[in-house]
């Protein structure tokens, strides 16, 4: 169990990437939905929360198993914190979407989603790899 109460099973790592593969593809709807607005007077630009954004509601602690582990304090730890980014520009139209910053933005969901997916395919193998032994 966590801090939490939440009981945090051996294929804990599924489920996050689970629910950040979902995350990634809510994302990628808000992002088209900016670029298909982006000479729509009026239309302001949206986005989702962060992912770490999620994973604070159930954090989850290193054990410490050994009394030589190193002990950090939770502000140590937290790297979490993220600066709030506005548009890059608003035209006279009122339409603050900026198609440059929401290809990068995509381009951010496609490197992540690939890493999630690079992940899984590991965590697989080594799971299937130990239930074969």
């Amino acid at each position: 169990m966590d801090q939490n109460g939440a009981v945090v099973g051996p294929l804990y790592l599924f489920e996050l990437a689970s629910s950040q593969a979902r995350y990634l593809e809510l994302r990628q709807s808000t992002i088209a939905t900016n670029v298909a607005n982006a000479n729509t007077p009026g239309f302001r630009a949206r986005d989702v929360e962060p992912f770490n954004k999620v994973l604070d509601g159930m954090p989850v602690r290193l054990a410490t198993t050994s009394p030589s582990h190193l002990q950090l304090s939770p502000a140590e730890t937290d790297t979490r914190a993220t600066a709030k980014k506005d548009s890059w520009e608003v035209v006279h139209s009122g339409n603050s979407v900026s198609l440059e910053q929401e290809m990068i933005k995509g381009s951010d969901v496609s490197r992540d989603y690939s890493m999630n997916s690079a992940i899984v395919r590991s965590f697989h193998r080594m799971v299937l790899s130990s239930a074969k032994a």
